[in-house]
């Protein structure tokens, strides 16, 4: 028979009897019907993968394996594609051919440090004895970025603060599952003080607003601390054209500072987006913000509308985008590649994101915090940082802190601030409990004792203790607290936020776990592990891994060789 022989539908390539279906699982009707209907007709973009995920587990409560088939088909992609894509994130629930579909509710416990000092584990433990046999599963998660009221839990959508299992119960009873939208500066209020005023001054050329951020001295308070000015300096002078990506994956255990900016004053943060997009001729803006914070994706999403809907921006130039569930995506590599709709994993430099980022082009980067200083630095003057001194430091800084202090929570202070400072503004040491170590920029910086307490908390003045401020997430640690408990709380973050790219950071960070986890440490073997990951990862996650180890080390060595 030859190939014109061949019935009509009958594949057949080579010997045999041929096949009526291609070879593989093949897309099922319902299920392809199902992600057409949730797409409609949103562009079939490879970018914009990880939003259509987000819209079936959404809808669906997971991501099955017939929903994936027929994602993969729509998009034109591979199915490998999608499956290595869809399994990186934590917040996607992958279900095969066979299994069952993950209970109905899900309860997200966080076991970020803060959060274990005040009993996630045992909240944890007793949520999943009081719901077994019911619809209902219990899951260990990192950071949510509300450590001023641990423990912190997550039902659905629906984030329980200074959690109980009364709470909880209550919340699963009246169906609980979408998130509480705080009051915040609307785009009509924050017109009324003045709002978008300079941005419309600066794009009529009549104010001189540049030399206010060399002048302040702004520099990125995401973690990393460079100059503002500069960076918009050399991403200018890139052949365009330009992008600005908004990093508001804020997942650095211990930091909600972002957080209280965007639901108070959106406006100010959208206000400076824009001015530093004139500053280096960005086309379009991109914000990446944390799928932990709901409520702010909903805020920026209507107040974004309606910036479009005034004409202040052309409808597009905003790009809101979903992250996942991925610390790594909080390196700035990682997230440019997941606004690209991949795996965050962070890339190889040169070429830098400012030469080289989204799509290729010149990406200038800001955290949401500098971009909140920037419109407020240009509306009121560099004044309100030049002005601020304290211990020979200029500048204010954004502490979040938490952990056995009275009054924990956001405190604006002067960058010379000191911890005894922090401490003191935050109503002191928690009754009974002495002051005994900090971590001065989250679960990165590793722990300082109580006797380094006079060092101003700012960039630079800590590098001689083999740390940093980070993103000045401060969190207080008490003689009730046991050094290796703290320390392997923050190595097994690291541990389970590797995105697993590079050897030394994947399989370092699973062997200090099991160092740590044993009475005696192997001292020795745990400063050659933290040599080899500090030399050889390709990123900050496993350069900063070692912190935890090696400052526990240095600064707690007879607590550490007690074996207690």
């Amino acid at each position: 028979m030859t190939v014109t022989e061949v019935d009509a539908g009958v594949w057949k390539s080579g010997k045999g009897k041929g096949r009526h279906t291609p070879k593989g699982r093949q897309v099922e009707d319902k299920a392809w019907s199902e992600v057409c209907e949730l797409l409609a007709s949103a562009p079939r973009r490879r970018d914009l993968l990880i939003e259509y995920l987000h819209l079936i587990q959404d809808k669906y409560g997971c991501l099955s394996a017939a929903h994936l088939r027929a994602l993969a088909e729509e998009m034109r992609l591979s199915m490998a594609e999608i499956y290595e894509v869809a399994s990186f994130y934590a917040h996607f629930d992958i279900v095969k051919d066979g299994e069952l579909a993950p209970p109905k509710t899900t309860i997200r416990v966080c076991n970020s440090l803060s959060c274990e000092l005040f009993g996630s584990k045992e909240l944890e433990s007793n949520l999943a004895k009081n719901y077994k046999g019911q619809d209902v599963r219990v899951l260990k998660a990192p950071c949510m970025g509300r450590c001023s009221s641990a423990p912190v839990l997550e039902i659905g959508h629906y984030h329980i603060e200074n959690a109980s299992l009364e709470k909880v119960d209550q919340a699963i009873k009246n169906n609980r599952i979408k998130p509480d939208i705080p009051n915040y500066e609307t785009f009509e209020n924050y017109i009324e003080k003045g709002g978008y005023k300079k941005l419309y001054e600066i794009r009529s050329g009549k104010e001189n607003w540049y030399e206010n951020i060399v002048k302040a001295d702004l520099r990125g308070l995401g973690g990393a601390g460079f100059r503002t000015a500069k960076k918009w300096e050399l991403v200018s002078k890139e052949t365009g054209p330009r992008y600005l990506a908004v990093n508001g994956d804020e997942g650095e255990p211990g930091t909600f500072k972002d957080k209280h900016y965007l639901e108070t004053e959106p406006h100010m943060f959208l206000e400076g987006v824009l001015m530093a997009s004139i500053a280096v001729s960005a086309e379009k803006c991109f914000i990446y913000m944390r799928d932990e914070y709901p409520a702010i994706l909903h805020i920026l999403g209507k107040e974004i509308t309606k910036l479009e809907e005034k004409k202040i921006v052309p409808i597009g130039f905003f790009d809101l985008r979903r992250g996942a569930g991925a610390y790594i995506c909080g390196e700035e590599s990682a997230m440019i590649e997941s606004i690209e709709g991949k795996r965050g994993l962070p890339r190889h430099r040169p070429p830098y994101v400012g030469q080289s980022g989204i799509f290729g082009k010149p990406t200038l980067v800001h955290n949401v915090e500098t971009l909140y200083w920037v419109a407020k630095i240009i509306r009121n003057g560099p004044q309100i940082f030049t002005e601020v001194k304290k211990n020979n430091r200029m500048g204010l800084r954004s502490f979040s802190v938490s952990g056995r202090v009275k009054n924990p929570g956001l405190y604006l202070l002067p960058s010379g601030s000191t911890i005894l400072d922090i401490i003191e503004v935050s109503g002191g040491m928690v009754e009974g409990h002495k002051f005994k170590a900090y971590q001065p920029g989250g679960a990165s910086s590793g722990l300082l004792p109580a006797s380094i307490c006079n060092v101003p908390l700012d960039f630079d003045t800590l590098n001689e203790f083999n740390t940093f401020i980070g993103s000045a997430a401060v969190v207080v640690l008490s003689d009730k607290d046991k050094i290796k408990d703290v320390a392997l709380n923050m190595i097994e973050f690291f541990k389970s936020e590797s995105c697993g790219q590079c050897t030394p950071c994947r399989v370092g960070c699973e062997k200090a776990v099991s160092i740590m986890e044993t009475r005696d440490w192997d001292i020795p073997l745990l400063e050659d592990l933290c040599e080899v990951m500090e030399s050889s990862s390709i990123c900050g996650l496993g350069q900063a891994a070692t912190n935890p180890i090696k400052s526990s080390i240095m600064h707690f060595s007879e607590e550490i060789k007690s074996n207690g």
